[in-house]
């Protein structure tokens, strides 16, 4: 606790650089990254961040000097050439995107380290913590870092404000964008510059290696909490500041730790948090939600099944044994059991001496299951055309389905067909009837 009230009285000025530093970088990276895990180019953060480092040596080798204004330019120019080059090779011959882009951050990596190599052989002074910039060091900002970090965060923030509608439509409805006469290629141009100004005002905190998860986990964390995009944004930059903010923590309170490192392992956990537990799009809800609509198919086939037997003898609540139960329809003894129970806590179902019945609620509901699956069946084929002998598979998926506005449309569109004479709420054509009674 005492640590944690050091850290937040911010009386240190390095602690403000370093926390305020790496959230303006993780946030705004988040930002960017919003449309460019949208436009479903995620691996275009990896080729950038990897393709900086030359850029960043060269700057060095030209200028003689780590100031971060210099290297900056550098690491811009090489990763905006490097998206530049990965879209001619895509555009221009039948290599696909991801094997171009494999391909760029390779070769750009690849020179990058060489040419590092030759910068820590070359004598200068002035190299030492060059290397950091491969796996970052936020302890290591001052101010004239985060003035510059702050610049190019606030040109990132008023660009996506400025092209909000462009860079969505392009994002959601490429083909559409171009339909309107939107110029493509500039809002294009635009992402592109936006990316590689995020990756790159990012790599001295969280280094070349890691700087493409600022990119992207944060707006794949965000992604299961909402399907609004601006809600989306909001959420990633959330996570990405939340993420900053820990890593500098874990930094200030136990010094050997890196920054950069722990902020991607903090934006990670609250990733997998998401993909795990968001209440609606998360593994667990949807396993839950899975389950859930088993057993509704299962529970609407038990009661079906039971109207069919009622049908037979024109007997709806005479008491059913299991047996009766799988001889009309070849259920798993266990999970009917468990389906039975369960139809009997809702309501649907009563239960003698190791028998079964109806409630009048559970005849109804099994009543609506058979007219829905016959309803289906003679659409399929009335208006589809499909032999009567092939729809009752399909019929047996869809009848869990149909809500009742479409019970309805189905109604008016066979114009109410004949109903059973034994029944008048059961839809009946005679000659699909007797022709296929095994099925219905």
């Amino acid at each position: 606790m005492e640590t944690i009230l050091d850290f937040f009285s911010f009386n240190n000025v390095n602690v403000i650089y370093v926390t305020i530093g790496s959230m303006l970088l993780t946030s705004s990276a988040a930002i960017v990254g919003t449309f460019t895990f949208l436009k479903r180019k995620a691996l275009v953060g990896d080729a950038v961040s990897h393709s900086i480092l030359p850029g960043i040596c060269l700057a060095f080798m030209l200028s003689g000097d780590k100031n971060p204004l210099y290297l900056i330019i550098g690491a811009f120019i090489t990763g905006w050439l490097s998206l530049i080059i990965i879209d001619l090779i895509t555009s221009k011959s039948k290599i696909k995107e991801d094997s171009a882009i494999a391909l760029i951050l390779s070769v750009f990596f690849g020179i990058g380290i060489l040419l590092l190599t030759i910068i820590q052989k070359s004598g200068n002074a002035e190299q030492t913590g060059l290397d950091h910039f491969l796996f970052g060091n936020a302890a290591a900002l001052v101010g004239s870092d985060l003035v510059t970090f702050t610049i190019v965060a606030l040109i990132l923030l008023i660009v996506v404000y400025l092209f909000f509608k462009e860079l969505t439509l392009l994002a959601f409805d490429e083909d559409f964008a171009k339909t309107i006469g939107m110029p493509i290629r500039l809002i294009e141009l635009i992402l592109t510059t936006l990316t590689v100004m995020a990756v790159v005002i990012g790599i001295q905190a969280v280094g070349i290696v890691l700087m493409a998860a600022m990119l992207i986990t944060p707006v794949a964390a965000a992604r299961f909490w909402t399907d609004k995009i601006k809600v989306l944004i909001l959420l990633a930059a959330i996570f990405g500041a939340f993420s900053g903010l820990s890593g500098a923590f874990v930094s200030y309170a136990a010094p050997a730790m890196p920054t950069g490192p722990w902020i991607v392992v903090v934006i990670s956990t609250i990733a997998f948090i998401s993909f795990f537990f968001a209440p609606k799009k998360g593994i667990i809800s949807r396993a839950i939600k899975q389950r859930n609509v088993v057993q509704q198919i299962n529970d609407e086939n038990i009661l079906k099944s039971l109207y069919q037997l009622g049908e037979q003898d024109q007997e709806y609540y005479t008491n059913r044994t299991i047996e009766d139960i799988i001889q009309r329809r070849p259920f798993n003894t266990s999970v009917l059991k468990k389906g039975l129970k369960r139809l009997k806590k809702q309501g649907y179902m009563e239960s003698k001496s190791g028998t079964w019945q109806f409630t009048k609620e559970g005849k109804n509901k099994g009543q609506r299951t058979v007219k829905l699956h016959r309803l289906w069946e003679t659409y399929l084929t009335k208006y589809l055309r499909i032999a009567p002998d092939h729809v009752h598979d399909d019929a047996d998926t869809i009848e869990h389905f149909l809500t009742p506005e479409l019970e309805s449309r189905l109604e008016q569109l066979l114009e109410y067909p004949e109903l059973d004479p034994h029944d008048s709420k059961i839809p009946y054509q005679k000659n699909k009837i007797k022709n296929n009674s095994t099925q219905v």
